[in-house]
């Protein structure tokens, strides 16, 4: 697809994704974020311990502060994406209540003041999603060049309702897959053919789902799994 044109099909994906979110009832979003919260502890008990960043949620979007609460209570750091100027990787900076905040663009707050971290982890949100992994985004590209920016890359989860699948998002070359991908249905994890669909995590499993699928925390780092 030609650059312009799928620019313009991009935006308007993008508003009628937004659109059909910003239209689910608040009842159904409560019982979505339980869903992908139990997702999350279930298949990556590995998080309480690590540097987590999370998006503030706009537009009806997964809220992963409650998430985030239970995590610090077992000893994560939590932090927030900053945007520093246009075309720019994003740094992050340690959020939790009590922090100041200062709105930026699209209204979403950030910390004012606190110091910059590299978070082992990225909780994603997707105003769209591909069976390749692909995200739809906002359109500045942001996440795409800080991951492409980064050192050491996190594990990137995305987070997202099964109603924002679609065929493709036609991706280019800076275009970043996630590494896995929760919804309210399950567990997603990327393979070389794709999506793959592992489940909903057994409770009391550490991270292991039922046989045949796979572990959900076979990524390490410094030797311990997510």
């Amino acid at each position: 697809m030609e650059h312009n044109a799928l620019m313009q099909w991009r935006k308007a994906e993008r508003a009628r994704l937004i659109a059909a979110r910003l239209a689910l009832a608040p009842e159904t979003l409560e019982a979505w974020r339980h869903s992908i919260d139990t997702v999350l502890e279930r298949a990556f008990p590995g998080l309480a311990g690590k540097t987590l960043a999370l998006c503030w949620p706009i537009k009806n979007e997964y809220d992963a502060r409650h998430l985030a609460s239970r995590l610090r209570g077992r000893g994560a750091r939590t932090v927030l994406p900053v945007v520093v100027a246009p075309r720019t990787p994003l740094v992050f900076r340690e959020w939790h209540p009590g922090v100041k905040l200062a709105e930026g663009a699209l209204g979403i707050p950030y910390p004012a003041d606190t110091e910059p971290l590299v978070p082992a982890v990225v909780l994603l949100p997707m105003n769209g999603w591909d069976a390749q992994g692909y995200r739809l985004g906002y359109g500045g590209g942001f996440f795409d060049r800080t991951l492409a920016a980064m050192a050491s890359k996190p594990v990137v989860i995305g987070v997202s309702y099964e109603m924002a699948r679609i065929e493709t998002i036609h991706p280019q070359t800076w275009d970043i897959p996630v590494d896995y991908l929760v919804t309210e249905r399950g567990l997603y994890r990327r393979d070389p053919e794709g999506l793959a669909f592992l489940g909903v995590p057994e409770p009391g499993g550490a991270g292991a789902l039922a046989s045949p699928v796979c572990y959900a925390d076979e990524r390490h780092f410094g030797g311990e799994p997510i």
